[in-house]
């Protein structure tokens, strides 16, 4: 019997990623059943198991994809001389979650899928635990992120590295949570409002008061 490839093998695994995520996308994460990911795949029940158990393990794949994914960028853009301001990167992010990762399915069903994924990690210990990893992977590269800006001197120094990261990420998911529940989101309007808000200077009475 020949040898399967590996080359095959991670096309098929990325057939049924894909598959699935279109799915979740389309119709919800309870609400899709492992028959229809099979179907939308066109693949057997065996193929398929053959990579994940269920839907639970489809899930934290997706999931896990997807921080590793951004970490990467986060983690490339920091050693870029100079880095990309905050703006021009949350709204490549931005687009990478809502515009290109899944083919076939629309923004906000989508995001509504992120949201599901969320909401799931708090009944679910295992993916709960993917969540907290991507989490925590993206706030070191953001923290790093922060201290590439410093360096180039686009940054003070007098703010934690960490909290600046914690609330660019904030800004990243709220925006997610507005496209899934209103569906009116776009990268440029993300980066239209940061940009915006780095343009504020900060008065010495407004310093003295906090």
């Amino acid at each position: 019997m020949a040898r399967v490839s590996q080359e095959h093998l991670d096309a098929r695994r990325r057939q049924i990623l894909d598959g699935a995520a279109r799915c979740f996308a389309r119709n919800g994460f309870h609400a899709t059943s492992m028959q229809d990911v099979l179907a939308e795949v066109g693949l057997s029940a065996g193929a398929v198991y053959r990579y994940f158990r269920g839907k639970e393990e489809l899930i934290g794949a997706i999931a896990g994809e997807a921080f590793a994914g951004i970490r990467g960028a986060f983690e490339e853009a920091s050693r870029a001389t100079p880095p990309p301001t905050p703006d021009v990167l949350l709204g490549a992010v931005l687009r990478l979650f809502l515009e290109e990762r899944v083919e076939g399915a629309d923004r906000q069903a989508f995001a509504r899928l992120i949201v599901q994924v969320w909401t799931e990690t708090l009944r679910n210990e295992e993916l709960a635990a993917t969540l907290a990893e991507g989490y925590r992977g993206m706030r070191a590269a953001w923290t790093g992120l922060v201290t590439a800006y410093r360096d180039s001197g686009l940054l003070r120094a007098d703010v934690p590295a960490d909290h600046v990261a914690r609330t660019l990420i904030a800004a990243a998911q709220g925006f997610i949570a507005q496209q899934a529940l209103f569906g009116d989101v776009t990268a440029g309007v993300l980066e239209d409002g940061l940009r915006g808000l780095m343009s504020m200077s900060v008065s010495e009475s407004t310093e003295a008061a906090r």
